[in-house]
């Protein structure tokens, strides 16, 4: 299991080195699934927010380039927003690609860029690498009759 940081604010944030491995998305799911059930209605945040946790987990593990580096993932969320951040040790900025429909991969930043409310990048503080972090809102409330 990964080492997971002691947060400020236990219910409201959560991060951890995960291996750069193809079990990291699923490692980074639960563990936003662990935030989210101590946040209240943070249920609502799981079914987009896992999505876009295993897109850019994905993609740090796929085009990061450098063999044996960690990933450090990390959780925020408040009552309005979820925010995801995944940080590698590649300089390569993500980019967004137009993909043949027959491809078998390519789309999850479009998935990324038609859920998230907003997402970017920057350079990863020290000089190595950088952060790709997303954010997104709740789903609404259900109305029930």
């Amino acid at each position: 299991m990964p080492e997971i940081d002691p947060p400020a604010d236990p219910a409201a944030s959560r991060g951890c080195w995960l291996p750069r491995s193809r079990r990291s998305p699923l490692l980074a799911r639960r563990m936003l699934r662990a935030l989210l059930e101590r946040v209240p209605e943070g249920h609502r945040f799981s079914e987009v927010g896992e999505l876009l946790t295993s897109e850019l987990v994905a993609n740090a593990v796929v085009h990061s380039g450098v063999p044996g580096w960690l990933i450090w993932v990390s959780f925020d969320v408040n009552d309005t927003r979820l925010r995801i951040e995944v940080h590698d040790a590649s300089d390569q900025p993500p980019a967004l690609q137009q993909t043949d429909l027959t491809a078998g991969c390519g789309r999850g930043l479009l998935l990324v860029s038609a859920l998230a409310t907003e997402w970017g990048h920057f350079p990863r503080p020290g000089g190595v690498g950088k952060v790709v972090w997303c954010e997104c809102e709740p789903a609404p409330v259900a109305v029930t009759s």
